[in-house]
């Protein structure tokens, strides 16, 4: 397995982790008379250090150029399992509501599906530029809501809310493009 499969192996090996921690309860810190659970505040910056990796991962495959068929697999996979998982928890916690984090889940189960039906014919599609984009809008999203919109709630300011809204419009778009581009997948699969 070369370093970037390991990078991204590391990313979903984090996820228990992020999860254990959101749940502890290890009191609050006041930030400007708004008050911020500890475990959130660790568990956010434990899910901004994963979410990076992403980043981190791609560069080293591109640059060394060690790009494989595992890694495109794996590297989406790895960003929907965090992601998921902590928009679970963030319903949970009353901090998303869960219509938008079901669509969001939806899209992703929907376009793995796809992804399959398509390895099955022997085709590997990594992520395009839409998905790319619509991943760090959902990361960006779950960011700010683990954080309970710190800042921005000092200055009463929805940035949380608002990014969660893009992050859906984005996931609905980006889904049924991935689906309109692939639709031979479903006129030609027996």
């Amino acid at each position: 397995m070369n370093l970037p499969n390991k990078i991204t192996l590391s990313r979903i090996l984090l996820i228990p982790i992020f999860m254990v921690i959101m749940y502890q309860n290890w009191g609050e810190l006041n930030i400007g008379g708004e008050t911020l659970p500890v475990a959130h505040f660790i568990g956010a910056l434990l899910f901004i250090f994963a979410s990076v990796t992403d980043w981190v991962d791609g560069y080293y495959a591109r640059k060394l150029n060690l790009v494989t068929n595992l890694g495109k697999f794996l590297d989406p996979l790895a960003d929907k399992l965090l992601v998921s998982a902590a928009l679970i928890i963030l319903v949970e916690f009353g901090l998303a509501p869960s219509w938008m984090v079901i669509l969001i889940i939806s899209r992703e189960f929907a376009v793995t599906g796809l992804r399959l039906i398509l390895a099955g014919e022997g085709e590997v599609v990594a992520a395009n530029m839409l998905g790319k984009i619509k991943t760090w809008v959902q990361i960006i999203a779950v960011s700010a809501l683990l954080l309970h919109n710190l800042p921005f709630a000092l200055i009463n300011f929805p940035f949380a809310d608002l990014a969660l809204w893009a992050a859906v419009l984005l996931t609905a778009y980006s889904g049924w493009d991935y689906f309109a581009k692939n639709k031979q997948a479903f006129l030609t699969s027996k």
